[in-house]
């Protein structure tokens, strides 16, 4: 068979956790490979009550619930079965999507790609995590009912499962960073730029649809995280106290309570709008006045392409983001940068955005302009033909 030519080729896309932020990388891949003609399927475990996100139309998602040791092993054993492309795919270097593919591999000698978008161990302090529990303690964590080994994705197996990454038959990864430390094809985090264009809408009409017609408004149209550096864009805004200023966040976090603490303290500034299906995302971003990616200087944030930058980029709107990994490469003065962690200079970014906004719209033009030639889900599709080529 032909891995190369698609039509009667299937990719099993295997992702650690569906109910997590992999499946967005997931249902992307998903998206390219379809523009390749390949058959593709998503399956992995669930380990929440629900989808991180929805998957786009026309792409199918089978999924087995996650458990803890000792269960955990029958539902791996279930998934197996569900792994059933030509090609498999593993999404992040986790026991759970690399690892069972591995496995797959050694049953099956079908290909295994490997895909990493972010550095797993970099929640965990990185190079300076080690495990080195007491006797007492690694008893509490193996036979304890919730204790931390029993997790199948406990940062000690994926350091583990990182060590094995020569054994995938390609890797793609979407940094510099993970390049350097990893190796691989780049594959950038990119968009369907047909999706989200800014064609088809009229900005203050959406802005009058979701009630945002009195406000200049700055959009994160992502999840708030600590290092999103969400926190930076609200200081600033403190300190501009503009009134007709509004931060408008789509979703939310689904981790944790992080988004009602920041709105018990920055609440007059914050909008907050329901968690939307992909297809409706294009509407909602051509409502902003600007888009915000303002990360913060950490080892989590380096080893990152914010999927949110070609939000932006591809709805051709003025970007405020920060020096950090990728984030000046992939815009190319496209759009505006400030340092991490500065709410000084985002507030002064901010104010001279909106008193030279023609500009900025300009270079919002120049930023879809760029996404389209090197982020697109076409541009994505020739690296990935390149690299399936290979195996």
């Amino acid at each position: 068979m032909n891995l190369a030519s698609g039509s009667t080729t299937k990719v099993s896309l295997v992702v650690s956790d569906l109910s997590g932020g992999g499946a967005v990388r997931a249902f992307l891949l998903a998206q390219v490979l379809k523009k390749l003609k390949y058959q593709v399927e998503v399956v992995g475990f669930q380990f929440g009550r629900e989808l991180y996100a929805a998957p786009p139309d026309g792409i199918v998602v089978r999924s087995v619930p996650g458990n803890n040791y000792p269960q955990v092993l029958k539902s791996a054993s279930q998934l197996l079965k569900k792994i059933d492309g030509d090609i498999i795919y593993a999404v992040k270097p986790k026991p759970t999507s690399f690892g069972l593919s591995l496995l797959k591999k050694l049953q099956t000698r079908r290909p295994v790609i490997l895909d990493m978008d972010d550095w797993e161990l970099s929640w965990h302090g990185g190079d300076d995590w080690n495990y080195h529990p007491s006797l007492q303690q690694l008893y509490r964590d193996l036979l304890k009912e919730n204790g931390q080994l029993r997790h199948p994705d406990h940062a000690l197996y994926v350091k583990w499962t990182e060590g094995l990454v020569a054994r995938a038959d390609a890797v793609t990864i979407d940094t510099q960073f993970l390049k350097n430390r990893f190796g691989g094809v780049y594959l950038p985090n990119g968009k369907d730029t047909d999706l989200f264009s800014p064609h088809p809408y009229n900005p203050d009409a959406t802005r009058k649809q979701y009630g945002l017609s009195d406000y200049k408004v700055l959009m994160f149209p992502g999840a708030p995280r600590p290092h999103k550096g969400v926190e930076d864009v609200l200081v600033a805004l403190d300190q501009l106290n503009d009134p007709t200023l509004r931060l408008v966040i789509i979703g939310g976090n689904p981790y944790d309570n992080y988004d009602d603490t920041l709105i018990e303290r920055w609440g007059r500034w914050i909008i907050k709008l329901p968690k939307q299906p992909v297809e409706k995302m294009p509407e909602i971003v051509s409502a902003a006045h600007v888009v915000v990616v303002p990360q913060r200087d950490t080892l989590t944030a380096q080893a990152q392409f914010p999927l949110k930058l070609t939000d932006g980029m591809a709805m051709a709107k003025p970007i405020l983001s920060t020096c950090v990994g990728d984030i000046p490469d992939i815009l190319n003065h496209t759009g505006y940068l400030v340092a991490p962690n500065s709410p000084d200079q985002l507030a002064a970014k901010i104010q001279w955005i909106f008193q030279n906004f023609e500009e900025a719209i300009d270079r919002g033009l120049q930023a879809r302009k760029r996404c389209v030639e090197l982020y697109s889900v076409d541009a994505m599709a020739t690296i990935l033909s390149n690299v399936i080529a290979t195996l």
